[in-house]
C-alpha cells in the first residue's frame, strides 16, 4: 500500500473509533504525540509519588501510613504500565526517562508543589487525584489501544485513591478547630494549581485540538477542567470548606460554576522549571537514578545469565 493509501486507512479507523495498535501504520507525527503525551504521563505518575511519601514517616495513625504507603505503590506501578505503553510506540523506556532528568520532557505542574501539612496529602487525594479522574475516564477511549487498556487499570485504582483522599479530609472537616484551619489551608494552597493541571486554556493549548482530532483526547482543557469544577464544589460545600475564590458562583444559566481567572503566569513559570520544588523533585529522581545503577546492572547481568541457561538447555533438548 503506498503512503496515501495508508493514511486514508488510518483516518478510516479513527473515523469509526476503532482501535490503532502497535502494530498498525500510524503517521509520524501520531506516534511522536502519543510518545510525548504518556511519556509525560508516566513522569507525573512517578514524580507524584515524592510529595506524598515526604509523609510516609509522619503520618497520624498507623492506618493511615498503610493506606498511604499502598497508595504511593500504586502510583509506582501507573508509572510502569504507562512506560510500558509508550514503548510499544518504538521509544525506549531509558531514553524518555533521561529525558526527564534532564529536563527536556515535562510532568504534570502540581507536583512542584510542597506538602506542608497532613492535610495536604487528603487535598492530594481528594482534588489532585479527582482532577486526574476527570481526565483520565476519557482516555479509557483514547484511539491508542495499549493506552486506553493502561488507563483502565490506573483509573480504577485513582478513583480508590480519591475516595481515600475525601474521607482523610471529611475526617478533618468534622475535626477540632486546628484540624478544620488546617484543611481550609490546604485547600486554598491547592486548589488553583488543581485547575492548572488540566492544561492552558483551549485557545492557548499547542497540542489539544489535533489530539482530539486523533480521538487520543476526547475533551478539551476547558471541557475537563469545568467538568471538575462543578463535581468538586458541592463536595466543598459538604465538608464546610470553601474554595479561595470569591469568583465561583453557580450560573443557572449555563447550569455550571462560573471561576476567577487562573494565575497562567504562575503556571508558565513552573513548567520553565522556577515552581517551589522544581529543583527538588529532579534532584531526587536523579540520585535514585544514580543510586540504582548497581540495581539496573545486577539485573541485567542476571537475566543474560538466564537467558544463556534456557538456550543451552534448549540446545542439549
Amino acid at each position: 500500500m503506498t503512503t496515501v493509501q495508508l493514511q486514508a486507512h488510518f483516518d478510516a479507523k479513527i473515523e469509526a473509533d476503532l482501535s490503532i495498535e502497535a502494530k498498525d501504520w500510524m503517521p509520524d507525527t501520531y506516534r511522536q504525540n502519543l510518545i510525548r503525551q504518556i511519556g509525560q504521563h508516566a513522569h507525573s505518575e512517578v514524580i507524584g509519588m515524592l510529595p506524598e511519601a515526604n509523609w510516609l514517616t509522619r503520618a497520624p495513625t498507623l492506618r493511615r501510613k498503610a493506606v498511604l504507603l499502598a497508595k504511593v505503590q500504586d502510583e509506582a506501578g501507573h508509572g510502569l504500565y504507562l512506560y510500558s505503553a509508550a514503548e510499544t510506540l518504538g521509544c525506549s523506556r531509558q531514553d524518555i526517562y533521561q529525558k526527564l532528568l534532564n529536563g527536556k520532557m515535562k510532568y504534570s505542574s502540581i507536583f512542584n508543589y510542597p506538602t506542608l501539612s497532613w492535610a495536604d496529602v487528603g487535598v492530594i487525594g481528594w482534588l489532585v487525584d479527582g482532577a486526574a479522574i476527570v481526565n483520565q475516564i476519557a482516555l479509557c477511549r483514547a484511539s491508542y489501544g495499549p493506552y486506553a487498556r493502561a488507563m483502565v487499570k490506573i483509573c480504577k485504582e485513582e478513583s480508590f485513591h480519591q475516595r481515600q483522599g475525601y474521607e482523610a479530609v471529611m475526617t478533618l472537616a468534622k475535626g477540632n478547630e486546628a484540624q478544620r484551619t488546617m484543611l481550609q489551608d490546604a485547600i486554598n494552597r491547592f486548589w488553583w494549581p488543581t485547575l492548572m493541571m488540566f492544561g492552558p486554556n483551549d485557545s492557548d493549548s499547542p497540542n489539544s485540538a489535533q489530539s482530539i482530532a486523533w480521538k487520543i483526547k476526547r475533551f478539551s482543557n476547558d471541557e475537563l477542567r469545568q467538568k471538575f469544577i462543578d463535581n468538586t464544589v458541592p463536595q466543598l460545600e459538604a465538608l464546610g470548606m470553601t474554595a479561595p475564590d470569591p469568583a465561583l458562583t453557580w450560573d443557572e444559566t449555563t447550569g455550571h460554576y462560573r471561576f476567577g481567572e487562573i494565575n497562567w503566569d504562575e503556571f508558565y513559570q513552573v513548567l520553565k522549571g522556577r515552581g517551589i520544588c522544581n529543583h527538588e523533585r529532579l534532584e531526587a529522581k536523579r540520585r535514585a537514578w544514580e543510586n540504582g545503577g548497581w540495581v539496573r546492572e545486577a539485573a541485567s547481568v542476571h537475566a543474560k545469565k538466564m537467558a544463556a541457561k534456557k538456550q543451552a538447555v534448549s540446545s542439549v533438548t
